[in-house]
């Protein structure tokens, strides 16, 4: 399986930040041009973006992070988007203006009816889930709502109703750089039958190759966001290492 790396863009009323264990109050700020940062990623190689509407998953409006997603889209590389997508309506809109792939996370625990909806009308390479967890349970709401759904369960759930891409986050490490968990999101993956695109704690070239290593297993991506934003890892050196992997 070909392993796709996809820089994040995380975007806070239009500006460019990472939070820490998804903490709000965690924010750091990165730039205030997200679409001079992400050609910057189109321009050391990368195919796709991984865009988040922070604000919508916060249930704030984050207009002007919607208002950036048809001139990300203008970069050059396939974009999914997500955050706050809580309506069939929202999934039309952000594939209307250019998403490529829209994330559905929160929905996918309290109304799995549009989940399944959004798959039957716009098919399943347009749609993923978010699947966001903590000490095993899956959280939802910017990771402020708790559950008492496991990722395997919910990862199954998902698979019977059309999914086939879902974004493993394990917010326990996420903008920590304290190293994916690969091993998790390729039991997922294994256990589900789902693709499973890796996400959280990234820091370092090793862990592109620890998830290129669980690959086979079903881990078709990972999302790296800290680590390039603080010169850990160069964006060009990690997609060579990728494309001589395979």
């Amino acid at each position: 399986m070909t392993l796709t790396l996809y820089p994040a863009i995380d975007l806070r009323d239009g500006q460019v930040v990472r939070l820490k264990h998804g903490d709000p109050e965690q924010q750091t700020v990165f730039g205030d041009d997200p679409v001079a940062i992400a050609s910057q990623w189109v321009e050391a190689g990368a195919t796709w973006l991984h865009v988040v509407n922070l604000d919508g998953a916060f249930d704030e409006a984050g207009l002007r992070n919607w208002q950036l997603l048809p001139r990300l889209t203008e970069t050059g590389a396939r974009v999914q988007f997500g955050g706050g997508i809580r309506t069939l309506k929202d999934v039309a809109g952000a594939l209307s203006q250019g998403a490529s792939r829209v994330i559905l996370g929160t929905v996918a625990v309290e109304e799995p009816d549009i989940v399944q909806d959004a798959v039957r009308h716009f098919g399943p390479e347009r749609v993923a889930v978010g699947i966001d967890a903590l000490d095993g349970l899956v959280k939802v709401r910017g990771w402020q709502g708790e559950t008492v759904k496991s990722p395997l369960i919910l990862g199954l759930q998902m698979m019977a109703l059309g999914v086939r891409t879902v974004i493993y986050t394990d917010i326990s490490r996420d903008g920590v750089l304290t190293g994916v968990n690969a091993q998790a999101t390729a039991e997922l993956a294994r256990n589900t039958g789902l693709n499973l695109i890796a996400s959280g704690g990234v820091a370092s070239l090793e862990d592109v190759r620890r998830v290129l290593a669980v690959s086979a297993d079903g881990v078709s991506g990972l999302i790296i966001g800290r680590a390039l934003y603080e010169g850990k890892i160069d964006l060009r050196e990690a997609l060579e290492t990728v494309s001589g992997y395979q």
